[in-house]
This record gives structure tokens, sequence and C-alpha cells, in this order.
């Protein structure tokens, strides 16, 4: 019998709000490759730890039913929130896509005022830095970014390879030439004109999930 498996997708925005075209398309995405899906509308405006408060939570409702094998999916800071849940070990996979992944850098400072608020101390920041929480326990990992996003700078998934590769943790890093922040699906013949490469990610996650054994 296959084991139940349900990705949770968390859209980006900053902390500030929750990016439509990052919600639901994608989870319409996940379930074609014969996934189950939800988008969850985690908090925002909010201080931690009150946004990885809310998917612990959703997280135990989801197991609850029943759920196997549990993925998050998070683009910008949603995709700090994922790879904050995959680092503490609350799901069994994670895709983070142009992720927020370091408090300690000047970028992305919207996300850091929101989820820490303006005078977050060394601490605080270091605390939610998601590079800093990677253990050899962190579940299989695949990212992507673009090297010409300059809203959240593809130094963010670098220092987070290097912390899955120092910790052993099984990954897949992705960073495609072009494509400016916020590409989502990367739908459309403008979106694919300009994201080039980009466009692929979807292909490159679904072999990635296949050879996991999430799908057939």
């Amino acid at each position: 019998m296959t084991a139940r498996s349900h990705v949770i997708v968390l859209p980006g925005g900053g902390y500030a709000f929750r990016s439509d075209y990052e919600g639901e398309p994608v989870a319409e995405w996940l379930r074609s490759l014969g996934l189950e899906a939800s988008v969850f509308d985690y908090p925002v405006q909010t201080r931690h730890p009150g946004p990885i408060n809310a998917v612990r939570m959703r997280v135990a409702e989801l197991r609850a039913t029943g759920v196997e094998r549990l993925g998050v999916l998070g683009f910008s800071a949603g995709g700090h929130l994922a790879g904050h849940a995959a680092a503490l070990g609350l799901v069994d996979a994670a895709v983070l896509c142009y992720p927020v992944v370091s408090m300690m850098t000047p970028t992305h400072g919207g996300s850091r005022r929101e989820l820490l608020g303006r005078w977050a101390t060394r601490r605080a920041r270091a605390a939610t830095s998601v590079e800093r929480l990677v253990t050899s326990s962190m579940p299989p990992t695949f990212v992507w970014h673009t090297a010409e996003d300059d809203a959240v700078p593809v130094e963010h998934p670098y220092l987070l390879g290097q912390a899955l590769a120092r910790h052993g943790v099984p990954h897949a890093l992705h960073v495609y030439p072009r494509g400016e922040h916020g590409l989502g699906l990367v739908t459309g013949v403008e979106g694919g004109e300009l994201a080039g490469t980009a466009a692929n990610w979807t292909r490159d996650c679904e072999e990635w999930l296949r050879e996991l054994g999430w799908i057939d």
C-alpha cells in the first residue's frame, strides 16, 4: 500500500502578506503529480514564534488524519518558514523556492523586520537563521534560486547549501542564471522568456520527488 503523502504550500510575501499566485496554483500543480496538497494561511505581521508555531499545529493536524509522509514547499519568506520547519524535524521533505534563509544578512530586511522587529538582537537573528539550524537529521531538501534575484540575493541558498553539505543532508541546489524574485510557477510565454532555464524548476523538482519515491 502506497504511503499517504501530503505537501503543505507556504506562499511568500515577506511575512507581511501571502501571495495568491504562490498558493493554490502551486497546490494544483502538486495534485497533478498525484500528491495531496494544501495551502496553509500561516499568520503574517506576527512576531516569531507565531508562524512556526502555527506550522507545528498544522503538521499535527495532518499527522492526526493519517498522513505518513509530510512535505513542505515554500516561496521566499514562506521558504524561510518551510526551511525552519524542516530544520526542526517537523516534516519529511522540503522544497524551498528562492527562500529567505539567513536573518544575519542585510537582506531580506522586510522579512526580518516583520518576524523579529526592527531592533532584533543578534541572538534572535541567529536563532531564526535556517543555515544555523541545520543538523544531520534535517530531511531531504530541494532548493532553487536565480542568480539575478536582487530582492533575496543568491547568497541565501549558498549559505544553506553549505550547511546541508556540512551535515550530510541529502539535497539538490539549483541556481538558474536568469529570473527576478517571485517567479512562482513561471507560467506563460513572457514568464518563461524572462526566466530562461528557471522555468524548468517544476520539472527538476518533479524528478527529485520521483527519486525520493513520493510520486510514481
